[in-house]
């Protein structure tokens, strides 16, 4: 579920792969960020509070360099426990124009706990790809040398929030590679329309609706993965995920934001 939720966001990728191609001018966060969710789940037609998710953003230092560092943390309760326990910890580094240089995730989900380990380095016009999974005391390595930018899971989502979508059309399709620990896989996003969308906490915000989709079958026929909801403002905030799992559905829902770099000019409606 953690990979479905961090996969929330869009990002439009050319073809250049060197590395300040592979950044973006931060238009959208800053150091102490933080937002908070609320992790709901469906079961036979009821929602249950399954527990809770937290990203902040803050100065590091990498390489001698200063960097930004993000941290995401998705907990289910001890109620949910009992049916499936969810204890994920992720970290990227980016160099503070978002050229992602190294990502760790520590997930441990029902019985299974796994380590995923990517190194980007950038040399002669190419994406240099090193990553890892450990599972069970076994560890399974990957190197890639791409001449397209490749992501991890967060620096994609840092990306993605200083882009302006406003030339983007319902239907159209954003492209992008991700390095999951195991291999680099190509992502489809698409732009839905724009929404009002009322938030847990009773604020209405103007969105921006998007889908994660994959394609199966012979036929690649359509499938939709989430639906999720971004603020139409310059901080570009995922207020709601929609996620649709193999046992059912999932929702995730902002319920507070600390350090948000512009004002909030999305809400049309104070609680």
């Amino acid at each position: 579920m953690i990979r479905k939720l961090i996969l929330c966001l869009f990002l439009l990728v050319g073809g250049m792969a060197a590395s300040a191609q592979c950044g973006a001018v931060n238009d959208a966060i800053k150091p102490g960020e933080t937002l908070s969710y609320e992790l709901k789940f469906n079961w036979k037609f009821v929602w249950i509070n399954a527990g809770w998710a937290k990203m902040t953003v803050n100065e590091t230092t990498y390489n001698g360099r200063p960097c930004l560092k993000t941290d995401l943390q998705s907990y289910t309760n001890k109620k949910i426990d009992f049916f499936f326990k969810m204890r994920d910890t992720l970290t990227c580094i980016t160099s503070q124009d978002l050229v992602p240089l190294y990502f760790r995730k520590g997930a441990e989900e029902g019985k299974r706990y796994t380590v995923d380990e990517v190194k980007f380095s950038y040399q002669n016009g190419k994406c240099i790809v090193d990553q890892q999974r450990t599972l069970r005391g076994n560890t399974d390595k990957h190197h890639d040398e791409m001449p397209v930018c490749v992501y991890d899971m967060l620096s994609i989502l840092l990306q993605a929030r200083s882009y302006d979508p406003t030339e983007y059309k319902p239907g159209q399709k954003i492209l992008f590679s991700m390095a999951t620990g195991r291999a680099v896989e190509k992502q489809t996003l698409i732009y839905r329309r724009k929404e009002n969308y009322k938030a847990e906490n009773g604020v209405t915000y103007r969105c921006l609706v998007f889908s994660l989709v994959e394609y199966v079958g012979e036929e690649k026929k359509e499938k939709e993965v989430i639906t999720f909801y971004i603020t139409d403002d310059r901080n570009h905030l995922p207020v709601r995920l929609d996620m649709y799992l193999n046992f059912g559905s999932a929702k995730a829902f902002l319920t507070d934001i600390k350090g948000n770099r512009h004002p909030l000019t999305s809400i049309v409606k104070e609680r």
